[in-house]
C-alpha cells in the first residue's frame, strides 16, 4: 500500500441566507423564504450558517420592512443545533462610519445574547486597533471572535505580512481568523502558499471566503484545502457562483473518498436545493437576479478591481456622460490605491479609491476629493500598510492635522444620547442600536410597525364586535 494521507474531514460554512443573496439578489431574501427549510438544513452539519450581518440588517430595515433583531430571533429558534454566524465591520459595526466604543460593546452584547454564535471582525485597512473592541466584546459574552483579514494583492502583501499579523490576531485573543477575499483574487497557487504560510504561523483554524466572479473560485478551495484549510465558505447550488460562493454540494461531491471528505449528505442538500431552485426562479422573473452577475468577469484579475466597484464605476462616468474614459479610469485606479498606501479594495476602501480615480480623469488629478478621501489621508479611518504619497496628501489635506491614534479614541461615548433620541419609538432595548446604525431608516421602520400593530389591535376589535378586517 502507498502512504496514507491522515483524514482532515474540511467543514463547510453555508452562506445561502447572508453573502449568496447579498452577492447576487441585493440581500432581498426575506425570512419567510428561509423559515421553511430551517429544520433540514439543521440536521446536515454545516460548520455554521451564516445568516445575519454585512448588509441584511440595513435591507431588513430600509426595503422588507423587517426587523433585523426579530430575523436573528426567528433563525436562532429554528436552527437547534446548528451555530449561527455574523459579518461585523469592527469599529464600524454594520454602518459606514466609526461608532464609539460603548456602542460597538452594547451592539455586540445584544447580538450574542438574540443567538449569535461566530462574529467575524474585519476592518477595510485590516488595522486591528480598528478590531480590538469588537473582540474584546465578543469574548467576554461568551462569543466565537473570528477575525478577518481582507485579502489584497499589491508589493506590501508579502507573505511574511500574513504570517505577521496572523501571529498578532492570535495574541489578540482570536479563536479562528478568517482570509476575506471579497474579490475573488485568489489563484489557486497563491492560495495554497497563503494557507501553509499562515498555518506555519499560527495555531488557529483558518477559513476560507472567496467570491466565484473571477471564475478561479472552486480551483482555489482544492488547493487551500490540501494545504491545511480548515474552513471554507459555500452557497447552496440555486444561489451560488457568480458574484456568490462555489455551490455547496460540487465542493462537497469534489472532496468524497478523499482524506478531506466533508461526510455532508446529498440527499439532505438537495432538499435544501429543491428548495431554493423555485425562488432563484422567481428572482430572474423579477429582475431582482440579473444574469449579468451570474457569468466570470476576468476583468477582476486584470485588473484587481472587484465586481462592485467595476459597476459603480461605469454608473458613475455613464452620469457624466463620459463612458468613453473608462480604460483611462482603470489604469488610474491602481495609481491611486498606490498613493493612498495601497489598501484593500472594500467597503468603503473601494468607494473612495474608485470615486477619486473618476474625479481624477475628469478633472485634473486630485484638483478635486471627496470628504472621504480627505477623512482617509487624515488617519480617520486608521492605518494603511504602506504610507500615503506625502505630495498628494499635502496637496489634498493641506496642513489638517493628521491622527496616527486608533480613530475611535477621539470618540465620546454615544449610548445615552441614542437612547435619548429613540424613546419615542422604542419598544425594545435592540431599537437603540438600530437608530444608532441607521436613524432615519430606522425611524421610518418603527413608524411603519406601529402603523401594523395599529392595524392589528383595530382588526382584532372589529372581530370582537362581529365584523372582520378588510
Amino acid at each position: 500500500m502507498s502512504d496514507t494521507v491522515e483524514k482532515k474531514p474540511v467543514k463547510i460554512t453555508e452562506t445561502v441566507l447572508r453573502d449568496a443573496h447579498q452577492s447576487l439578489i441585493a440581500t432581498r431574501m426575506p425570512i419567510e423564504v428561509m423559515l421553511p427549510i430551517i429544520p433540514v438544513m439543521d440536521k446536515i452539519g454545516y460548520n455554521a450558517v451564516e445568516c445575519w450581518g454585512g448588509a441584511t440588517f440595513d435591507a431588513c430595515l430600509r426595503f422588507l420592512k423587517e426587523d433585523p433583531w426579530d430575523r436573528l430571533r426567528k433563525l436562532r429558534d429554528g436552527f437547534k443545533k446548528t451555530k449561527l454566524q455574523m459579518l461585523l465591520r469592527g469599529q464600524n459595526i454594520l454602518g459606514y462610519k466609526h461608532y464609539p466604543d460603548d456602542v460597538v460593546e452594547y451592539f455586540v452584547q445584544k447580538t450574542i445574547a438574540n443567538g449569535m454564535d461566530i462574529i467575524r471582525i474585519f476592518d477595510c485597512l485590516n488595522d486591528l486597533r480598528n478590531l480590538e473592541t469588537s473582540v474584546k466584546a465578543t469574548k467576554k459574552e461568551g462569543g466565537h471572535a473570528q477575525v478577518t483579514l481582507v485579502y489584497t494583492l499589491g508589493e506590501a502583501y508579502t507573505l511574511d505580512y500574513w504570517m505577521n499579523i496572523s501571529k498578532e490576531i492570535e495574541s489578540m485573543g482570536a479563536d479562528s481568523i478568517c482570509i476575506k477575499d471579497m474579490s475573488g483574487l485568489l489563484l489557486p497557487k497563491a492560495a495554497e502558499e497563503l494557507v501553509r504560510a499562515m498555518k506555519s504561523a499560527t495555531k488557529l483554524p483558518i477559513e476560507l471566503h472567496t467570491h466565484y466572479t473571477s471564475g478561479v473560485a472552486s480551483m482555489t478551495y482544492m488547493k487551500a484545502v490540501e494545504a491545511g484549510v480548515d474552513i471554507i465558505d459555500c452557497a447552496i447550488s440555486p444561489l451560488a457562483l457568480g458574484t456568490s460562493q462555489p455551490a455547496t454540494e460540487v465542493m462537497v461531491e469534489a472532496f468524497k473518498g478523499t482524506p478531506y471528505d466533508t461526510g455532508l449528505d446529498q440527499n439532505l442538500l438537495a432538499e435544501v436545493a429543491d428548495h431554493f431552485r423555485p425562488y432563484r426562479e422567481e428572482c430572474l422573473k423579477t429582475g431582482l437576479l440579473d444574469p449579468k452577475v451570474l457569468g466570470v468577469n476576468i476583468k477582476t484579475l486584470m485588473y484587481q478591481v472587484p465586481g462592485g466597484m467595476l459597476s459603480n464605476m461605469v454608473s458613475q462616468l455613464k452620469e457624466q456622460n463620459a463612458s468613453d474614459k473608462y480604460q483611462a479610469v482603470l489604469e488610474e485606479i491602481p495609481r491611486v490605491r498606490k498613493d493612498f498606501g495601497e489598501p484593500p479594495l472594500v467597503t468603503p476602501s473601494s468607494q473612495i479609491v474608485g470615486t477619486q480615480a473618476v474625479m481624477n480623469v475628469l478633472m485634473g488629478r486630485y484638483k478635486v476629493a471627496t470628504d472621504q478621501t480627505k477623512d482617509l489621508l487624515s488617519g480617520h479611518y486608521g492605518k494603511t500598510v504602506k504610507p500615503f504619497n506625502p505630495e498628494v496628501q499635502k496637496q489634498i489635506i493641506g496642513d489638517r492635522e493628521v491622527i496616527t491614534c486608533r480613530p475611535a479614541d477621539l470618540l465620546e461615548p454615544g449610548l445615552a444620547k441614542f437612547e435619548e433620541e429613540v424613546k419615542e419609538w422604542k419598544q425594545q432595548d435592540e431599537d437603540t442600536l438600530s437608530y444608532a446604525l441607521f436613524p432615519q431608516v430606522a425611524v421610518d421602520f418603527f413608524k411603519y410597525r406601529l402603523a401594523q400593530q395599529k392595524k392589528v389591535d383595530l382588526g382584532a376589535a372589529d372581530t370582537k364586535n362581529g365584523a372582520y378586517p378588510a
